[in-house]
């Protein structure tokens, strides 16, 4: 059942000089300004043969010379000779017995399409995947940067015509293991991959990729591991003590509505997760069948599921967190984590943050347009729209108008365009967005219900759209329908409970 709450329309808010700002924008791509008038990375490689000729024998013989001549930006991880040489002496390989294909795989993974400086780099992982789609980990030893927890970076930012080079001490030896083999292999987490095992959990973590259309998309995981020493500690000294603590039906494990199923589900989180993707405050993540959350607060220190009037949480043990697999991060954690439905927070919800539009190659880089929103036979699953077309509209620097991405949906002219939300926390929500809209007026729908009409003179950040009682723990459907000719530009939408 829902209870549907009119919103009071707030003041004035003044957005004349945004929408200058956006209507004035380019319709094609911003690309990266060359900062430095000295060499390539190819070039810096090249005239460097006593430090990098291994590494510039890599380039040449994938052909990636090319490649890294070009305009970028590129961020490089470099391994000078003796880290090369010393990689194969421990993998017993040499140049010549490498493939293509495995210099391939071992110079992507030292290279980022981006340009990223150390100062950015905190406790977590990259904030973009390298050229092989993996996450690269950073870690601190002292005033040290650790990459992947084995190299460390000895020569920071070096600026170079098409991005920035830092030297490493060591090869980064690319990931091959999934989240569930990386833990089954450590035998301190034996109770632990015995109940994924168990559950069925197991094949969904041993899952590296599928096939998306015509090729194949990664999937992506956090596992928030218990080890052996925690179980032991609560008296629990097998899976078959695991399973008894959490459940009558040990016939029925592999159910979702099994106690046991439902304890070792919960420290699956569906997404990767390092703790740098943690957000300040308190947050909630959702787990993989998306029905319930868990909550992440970061203060004093990395929380799960804080009791702010017992002062208790489940920490993360920081030196054994953070582990690289190729589709999960995995944490260790110090307690139970027993299942628990965290009361609600505030939700920012990214209207580009879709499985379907992530797996296009404009993700994140340039602008792309679609003309055919219908149910039928749209390109995107919940998201919807008609006018003369939908645009993934991109910057590739901060507007400071678009929230924390650089990214939203844009619309032009008349139109409608329906998203459909993750699942939502049962409770009593303020619902507000960032959108932009010009002078433009709009109206609001959520599941179908007119719930607002929003005046050109609103502001967008604060200005209602409807406060909902929801009952249950669903998705929604949220419209936006202008009524007055004009542009869009949709970032998010915003669940505030009301306690």
């Amino acid at each position: 059942m829902k209870h549907i709450l009119l919103p009071k329309i707030a003041g004035l808010f003044h957005i004349l000089l945004f929408v200058v700002i956006l209507f004035g924008c380019t319709q094609t791509p911003v690309l990266w300004s060359v900062k430095s008038s000295q060499q390539v990375v190819t070039d810096y490689i090249a005239t460097r043969p006593d430090q990098f000729s291994e590494f510039g024998k890599l380039l040449e013989s994938t052909g990636l010379s090319a490649q890294l001549s070009v305009r970028g930006p590129f961020t490089l991880f470099l391994p000078d000779n003796a880290a090369i040489l010393k990689y194969y002496q421990n993998n017993n390989t040499s140049f010549d017995q490498l493939t293509k294909d495995q210099k391939l795989t071992l110079v992507f993974n030292h290279l980022i399409a981006n340009e990223i400086q150390t100062g950015d780099v905190g406790l977590g992982a990259l904030r973009d995947t390298n050229a092989i789609g993996d996450f690269l980990v950073t870690e601190f030893q002292g005033s040290d940067i650790i990459i992947n927890k084995q190299s460390k970076i000895t020569k920071r930012d070096i600026q170079v015509a098409n991005g920035y080079i830092d030297y490493i001490d060591k090869v980064i030896d690319p990931v091959t293991i999934s989240g569930y083999d990386k833990l089954a292999s450590d035998p301190s987490y034996s109770i632990f991959t015995e109940g994924l095992k168990r559950t069925g959990l197991k094949d969904t973590l041993q899952m590296v990729n599928f096939l998306y259309g015509k090729k194949h998309a990664r999937t992506r995981f956090t596992i928030l591991a218990v080890p052996d020493t925690i179980f032991k500690r609560n008296n629990i000294n097998s899976v078959d003590d695991l399973i008894a603590r959490y459940t009558s039906s040990p016939d029925s494990i592999t159910f979702l509505k099994n106690g046991f199923y439902r304890y070792m589900e919960y420290h699956c989180m569906g997404g990767t997760y390092y703790l740098s993707d943690f957000a300040l405050g308190t947050k909630l993540y959702p787990i993989l069948s998306s029905d319930n959350n868990i909550s992440v607060t970061i203060d004093t220190d990395y929380k799960l599921n804080y009791n702010l009037a017992k002062k208790t949480y489940t920490g993360f043990d920081i030196v054994h967190s953070n582990i690289p697999t190729k589709n999960a991060a995995i944490h260790t954690i110090n307690d139970l984590l027993p299942v628990t439905q965290p009361a609600a927070s505030t939700m920012t919800f990214y209207c580009t943050d879709y499985f379907d539009m992530k797996q296009g190659d404009y993700y994140g880089k340039y602008y792309m347009k679609w003309y055919d929103g219908s149910y039928a036979t749209g390109p995107f699953a919940k998201i919807h729209w008609q006018g003369d077309y939908m645009q993934y509209y991109y910057k590739n620097h901060d507007t400071g108008d678009l929230g924390t991405t650089f990214d939203c949906l844009n619309m032009n002219g008349f139109w409608w365009i329906e998203i459909i939300t993750p699942k939502i926390m049962k409770g009593h929500y303020n619902l507000t967005a960032n959108l932009w809209s010009g002078q433009m007026d709009y109206e609001v729908y959520v599941d179908g219900v007119h719930t607002a009409t929003i005046k050109s003179t609103d502001p967008a950040k604060t200005t209602s759209w409807g406060e909902f009682i929801w009952d249950n723990t669903e998705e929604h459907k949220i419209r936006v329908v202008n009524i007055t000719w004009g542009m869009l530009f949709w970032n998010t939408v915003i669940f505030t409970p009301i306690k």
